[in-house]
């Protein structure tokens, strides 16, 4: 494995300032002049994206964090049967997944730092995987755009607002293919949700609830905790200091690492990041809802400054857009925070003790999901590519046996990305659609962290009634030497 040292850390500000100046060099000539290559554009000839890769050729991947959900991203990507696992990244190298990873491409470099990688084979590599903790995300995807390499990264796409939004601009800039993991976007979840919408099924929409009720990481915790805990061994297989990339350092203990990273403000975007991009993005894209102008928590169980509360109910509030009128989305979570369905959402065992408003009722258990309220109909519906179905009543006869039918691919959301970096088709989750998605995860999380109730400015993007809120959009400064990332869209 391969690691940054010592003097190939002092020059990694020369060496993205000239990549960067290299990348951007390139794109102002015609790729034909430069790689020869198919690309994608729009119906007046515009180019929209660039290909790097042969229709017919193999795209040659490199995969950053390769262990736990890792894991399953590098099968995934390499089952399409369109790629070349040619470079391995991981902080990690002696987990036990990563272990494995390694096991099935045997012949791919190994890298424990991105740079190193990057530093090495940036002329080999097409695209790039990223399936590390949220807050690590921002660097190695934003220096892969900036090298012309495609992206892959996993949901939620940035820990922090303003992450997002430079992954925005830099999209524009690099005019890369990109795609954020939420994978039954791709499905029929997306294209049903995308009919109904477009034939008038859903319509006039005031209000949704989405939840996800399983237990998570953090419930049980010590809710007094005031600081962060620390002590035990650091394994001699994970670069510690590194795997804070940007962010300040601190202390090891084990509840940061192998997924627990997730639970703490500072790292991670909770059960609301890890799920609401399987439940929320079909209704996000299609009703246009952008970002909110208010998020209002209504329930935090169990808050902590440090870590994400036992069960939260936040409500989200889009203005109107258009001809479409203003949406209150409200999401639960939490194990005993059940929400409220209508009486007739079926298949689901009711609590009868429970006190509810009329013609609604508490199930005792519900599987993640959402509750869509339209004018003349209410739809009930899954996570990841479930599609919905309509809650039977006198309004919802005549339209049961007339639906529109709907698009069916066959194409599954990794191949779309590897199609995508051959110019064969557009990805269906780009920077441009899952990224604002991603930024209402995290006023979410704000609104969660800080326990009050925050107003956005949706022109300005900032929050007007809250400096500490306001600060927490950009998050963290970055750590010295780590400055660069932050300037590269």
């Amino acid at each position: 494995m391969k690691k940054i040292n010592n003097k190939e850390n002092k020059n990694r500000r020369d060496f993205i300032k000239k990549t960067t100046i290299s990348i951007g060099s390139l794109i102002v000539l015609p790729s034909n002049v430069l790689f020869a290559k198919k690309e994608i554009r729009d119906s007046s000839g515009k180019v929209i994206q660039k290909a790097v890769v042969l229709p017919n050729d193999k795209v040659n991947l490199a995969c950053c964090g390769i262990g736990n959900r890792g894991t399953s991203v590098v099968r995934d990507l390499y089952a399409t049967g369109a790629a070349n696992v040619i470079a391995l990244c991981d902080i990690n190298m002696g987990g036990k997944k990563t272990l494995k990873t390694m096991g099935i491409h045997k012949k791919a470099n190994r890298y424990q730092d991105f740079r190193a990688m990057f530093n090495e084979m940036g002329d080999q590599i097409d695209a790039v995987s990223v399936a590390t903790p949220d807050f690590s995300h921002f660097p190695i995807t934003v220096l892969a755009m900036s090298l012309g390499k495609h992206v892959y990264v996993e949901k939620p796409l940035t820990r922090t607002f303003d992450e997002s939004e430079m992954l925005i601009r830099a999209a524009k800039k690099f005019n890369v293919a990109t795609q954020m993991g939420n994978q039954g976007h791709c499905q029929d979840n997306y294209y049903q949700f995308k009919t109904w919408v477009e034939k008038g099924v859903i319509k006039d929409v005031k209000k949704i609830t989405a939840h996800m009720n399983g237990r998570r990481r953090w419930h049980g915790w010590n809710t007094q905790m005031k600081k962060f805990p620390v002590g035990g061994k650091v394994p001699k297989t994970l670069d510690w200091d590194a795997w804070h990339v940007a962010y300040p350092y601190h202390d090891f203990h084990k509840d940061f690492i192998d997924g627990q990273w997730r639970c703490w403000y500072a790292f991670g975007n909770g059960a609301l990041g890890d799920w609401g991009a399987h439940i929320m993005d079909g209704f996000h894209q299609f009703l246009d809802l952008g970002l909110p102008e208010k998020i209002q928590p209504k329930q935090l169980l169990g808050h902590n400054n440090l870590f994400y509360p036992q069960s939260s109910t936040l409500a989200f509030y889009f203005p109107k857009r258009g001809e479409m009128p203003k949406v209150k989305v409200t999401w639960q979570d939490g194990v005993e925070n059940l929400p409220e369905v209508p009486e007739n959402y079926q298949d689901i065992e009711v609590d009868t003790g429970a006190k509810t408003n009329k013609g609604m009722v508490i199930p005792k258990k519900i599987k993640p999901g959402k509750v869509i309220y339209g004018k003349d109909l209410t739809f009930k519906g899954g996570s990841h590519s479930r599609t919905l179905s309509i809650l039977p009543d006198e309004n919802a006869k005549d339209v049961q046996n007339n639906l529109p039918e709907y698009h069916k691919s066959e194409t599954n959301h990794f191949m779309n990305f590897i199609n995508a970096c051959r110019g064969l088709e557009n990805t269906l989750s780009p920077f441009e659609v899952s990224a604002p998605l991603s930024q209402v995860f995290c006023l979410g999380t704000i609104a969660q962290q800080l326990n009050q109730t925050i107003l956005f400015d949706r022109q300005t993007k900032t929050i007007t009634n809250n400096d500490l809120a306001n600060q927490l959009l950009k998050g963290y400064p970055p750590r010295n030497g780590w400055e660069e990332f932050y300037k590269l869209a």
